[in-house]
């Protein structure tokens, strides 16, 4: 008779954990939708089986040992992983689980504070101990039984590919998931931990494109709609654009995705040249990526460097800094690359042997300016040892040059007080810095800058963590106090344009910290990333910008402040003061432009202005152009990553 119980223990046991990440994934209503998880729980039930009755009974119970262990431990590294980064791991960022091992400390505090969740997830293991000790389950079968198992399994797995292609089929649906996009989060909720980590494996093994490319007429339907005539188009004078044929490229090109990038920048129109191109032309150039730095941070009493800096600079009213799902420095690599990340990769590390010639450090030394790059903590963390000098730039950081104190996280003052001597003599330059010190955890002791800048944030009316967030972010602003004086010493702070911007929200405050700190409801959907970008020069005229903006504009922005010749077809992003519409992309495919606000979770459309009045086919056609357009530009991205897509078009000089 066969025995059913190893094979229901593992059904259970996957099932179980399953629910129990989709609880901590959606508070409520967490049952919703789960029948896919569930269809696809039992192939990898069968194959557990299988797997564990493969050889004889004493050497199939210590497999089934460790399947259930690491089981276990798979299903609470990604609830960690999940509490600590919002998002599910890759199989690629456990390959490079060495880096990540520098934050043990987050890991173990994180664990900590969920205690009950985590300890949750080994539930199937102390159920294997405990039935393994009263004699059960059976760790043998026939070879009829184990083609039952199979049969079984091949029966469900077939079953849900079919439910998958049979269902809905909008953005985030579970077919576009299984086939044309990466997102961590959505996947785990449409089809669970283990057909989200089967998919992302089998896409890393063997290299992955979706089956759905997107429509061309949409693409150009949309492009129509920017107002640029032809005429300006071809009109290289009148055009941020280099003198590049794409259909000639096309017609000479074998590899099919070269050739069909080629086509995309083909229907790509240029943005035209506007009143604030070279406006910062020969500036010297401050580039800053702050850790975790949010608008909510940006505060008269606290930080009055910042404060002053986006009052008397140009104050972005509406911008975004979306993540995206893979690593933090993905909100990094968009800033400085101009691209969006390729979903299920780290996208920096992998560009490092990329021709880049829009990135500013290429840009600005090829016009004679000293180009240095710093980040004060570990320098080849994410590998920017070899990305950043890829990027164009002679590169510091902790462990190769920065001698900045070792503490948890490191000093942006320091860091300042140590390098700004390294250029600020010279005629032209330009600095990068990643910033560290506004990392989590934001609690005093375990964070070195919020233990320092204690005192100047106890008499607020906030919770611990919401006081020792603030307490890093001071350390940034009194490393730009430190730099602006040094910079109005040397005279040279009206020929300085300073950009800064984060690579992320601070999620690693709770939403209702966020809450506390900004003193209302967040919406979690587009609010929750809603940031600053701070461009600065002192005695420029301030102004404020309204239009929706995000960190991918932030390239082009600047290439076109800096009077640089760059192509704006081949950058993701838009030149902030340009004509063209502005579009807020996020990773899930919500997007906000002039026109409206797109929920690719719900559905629903918020139109704005004029085109309230606008019937629903037209906002239907429109929500599908600009749909099309934001899955042209992930996929392109992505081959563009491959490829070595600069170094084909621009020949690499």
């Amino acid at each position: 008779m066969f025995d059913y119980l190893l094979f229901i223990f593992y059904l259970s046991a996957i099932i179980l954990l399953e629910v129990l990440i989709r609880r901590r994934l959606k508070d409520d209503s967490f049952l919703g939708g789960i029948g896919l998880p569930l269809i696809f729980s039992i192939p990898f039930a069968s194959g557990l089986f299988l797997l564990s009755t493969s050889l004889n009974s004493g050497f199939n119970q210590w497999i089934s040992f460790f399947l259930t262990l690491i089981l276990c431990i798979l299903f609470a590294s990604q609830l960690v992983y999940y509490c600590i980064f919002r998002t599910f791991y890759i199989v690629y960022s456990a390959g490079n689980a060495g880096d990540a091992m520098e934050f043990a400390g987050i890991a173990i505090s994180t664990i900590r504070d969920n205690l009950a969740q985590f300890l949750t997830m080994f539930i199937p293991f102390a159920a294997f101990i405990i039935l393994s000790s009263l004699g059960a389950p059976r760790f043998s079968s026939t070879p009829w039984e184990k083609a039952v198992v199979a049969l079984m399994g091949f029966v469900f797995h077939i079953l849900g590919l079919y439910l998958v292609k049979k269902g809905d089929r909008s953005v985030n649906s579970a077919y576009n998931l299984y086939y044309n996009i990466h997102q961590p989060e959505f996947s785990v909720e449409n089809m669970g931990v283990m057909t989200y980590m089967r998919l992302d494996l089998k896409r890393q093994l063997f290299g992955w494109s979706p089956k759905h490319l997107p429509y061309e007429e949409d693409i150009k339907r949309y492009e129509k709609a920017s107002g640029n005539d032809r005429a300006s188009e071809i009109n290289q004078e009148l055009c941020n654009m280099l003198p590049l044929d794409f259909m000639k490229l096309a017609e000479n090109e074998a590899d099919e995705k070269v050739k069909q990038l080629h086509r995309y920048f083909s229907i790509i129109r240029p943005s035209k040249k506007n009143d604030y191109t070279g406006l910062f032309k020969d500036h010297n150039l401050i580039l800053i990526t702050a850790e975790s730095f949010s608008h909510m941070a940006i505060r008269g009493d606290v930080t009055p460097t910042l404060y002053r800096m986006v009052h008397e600079g140009f104050n972005f009213k509406s911008f975004y800094t979306p993540i995206w799902g893979v690593s933090t420095t993905d909100g990094e690599y968009v800033a400085t690359a101009g691209l969006l990340p390729k979903p299920g990769d780290w996208s920096y590390p992998r560009s490092k042997d990329n021709y880049m010639p829009f990135a500013m450090g290429n840009q600005l030394r090829k016009r004679g300016y000293l180009t240095k790059a710093y980040h004060n903590h570990s320098y080849d963390y994410y590998e920017r040892h070899l990305t950043h000098q890829n990027m164009g730039y002679e590169y510091k950081g902790l462990g190769n040059g920065l001698d900045v104190g070792n503490t948890w996280p490191e000093s942006d003052l320091e860091m300042m007080e140590k390098t700004i001597p390294e250029y600020i003599d010279h005629e032209k330059f330009h600095a990068y810095y990643m910033s560290v010190s506004g990392h989590m955890i934001y609690r005093f002791d375990k964070n070195s800058m919020a233990e320092k800048n204690r005192q100047l944030v106890k008499q607020l009316p906030y919770s611990d963590s919401v006081k020792a967030y603030l307490a890093g972010q001071i350390e940034l602003d009194r490393a730009l106090e430190y730099l602006l004086k040094r910079l109005e010493d040397e005279g040279i702070a009206e020929k300085t344009l300073i950009a800064i911007s984060s690579d992320h929200y601070p999620y690693g405050l709770t939403l209702e910290e966020q809450e506390e700190l900004k003193g209302g409801k967040i919406e979690r959907n587009f609010e929750l990333y809603r940031n600053a970008f701070i461009l600065y020069s002192r005695g420029m005229d301030p102004m404020t910008i309204d239009t929706p903006t995000c960190s991918l504009d932030i390239l082009p922005t600047l290439s076109n402040l800096m009077g640089l010749e760059f192509d704006s077809r081949l950058m993701m992003g838009r030149d902030a003061f340009s004509d063209k519409p502005p579009l807020v992309t996020f990773s899930n495919r919500s997007f906000i432009t002039d026109r409206g606000r797109f929920n690719s979770i719900t559905g629903d459309f918020i139109p704005f202005g004029d085109f309230m009045d606008a019937g629903d086919k037209e906002k239907e056609s429109y929500i599908k152009s600009v749909s099309e357009l934001i899955d042209a530009r992930f996929l392109y991205s992505s081959w563009m990553l491959e490829s070595d897509y600069y170094r084909k078009v621009l020949g690499g000089v």
